[in-house]
């Protein structure tokens, strides 16, 4: 697969949402994320409207799912999404029903290992139960109270070439990475490259990171970009 940006809208204000995402894809953004926070504040609808603005675009709907797999995944599919995402703690009948019906729908399955005991082996499990993609997920919470109290944090850079080597299918890693870090991940074998906070959304507020983002999304895309096919 290309190495490819994705980036993560974890922001609570759809006009804000699409104005960001407009001048990311001007920057060379591959694919748009309707994070869970935007997901939280408009629901389908932020889809859809993502949607109807970049006919074109990839668009990965990031609902978390956890219960209600078939009809969520459902949902997604008819506001537009490309990829939904699915938490591998569900139970794995949510996985099989969200797995079935991105089949019957067209929409293709990303697959969640945080909080799993075993990232490595949970990653191979919801491969094997039919996830397209393996998002290896280090959770904001988790990461941010442990270094508030002096502890450590994991990265996803961890174990992210265990899981890479464990599976067949693309892999992203998630998870308050430096730019350094993220734009290495296909490296790693990770073709998937995440671009949300702190690097373009504020990590302690669900708004667009001040500065010149652009150029900034856009020096991040030449570099992934210059990867071409992760292998």
């Amino acid at each position: 697969m290309k190495a490819t940006v994705q980036l993560s809208l974890d922001l609570i204000d759809l006009e804000e949402a699409c104005s960001t995402a407009a001048m990311a894809l001007r920057a060379g953004v591959d694919w748009l994320e309707a994070g869970t926070p935007l997901i939280l504040a408009d629901g389908a609808r932020a889809v859809r409207e993502l949607r109807a603005r970049f006919p074109k675009t990839p668009i990965v709907a990031d609902l978390k799912i956890m219960d209600g797999g078939w009809l969520e995944a459902e949902l997604m599919a008819k506001a537009g999404a490309n990829m939904v995402v699915v938490m591998g703690q569900a139970h794995e009948e949510t996985i099989e029903l969200v797995v079935k019906a991105g089949r019957d729908m067209g929409v293709k399955v990303m697959g969640d290992n945080m909080a799993m005991p075993d990232p490595v082996a949970g990653a191979r499990r919801l491969e094997e139960l039919g996830c397209d993609y393996i998002i290896h997920h280090i959770g904001y919470d988790m990461r941010t109270l442990r270094r508030s109290r002096g502890q450590h944090a994991p990265t996803p850079l961890d174990r992210l070439r265990e899981i890479v080597e464990a599976v067949s299918v693309p892999v992203q890693a998630v998870g308050g990475l430096t730019l350094e870090q993220a734009t290495d991940t296909p490296g790693y074998g990770a073709p998937l490259v995440v671009i949300g906070a702190p690097l373009a959304i504020d990590a302690h507020a669900f708004r667009t990171a001040e500065g010149d983002l652009e150029s900034s999304l856009r020096l991040i895309c030449e570099k992934v970009h210059a990867y071409g096919d992760v292998q």
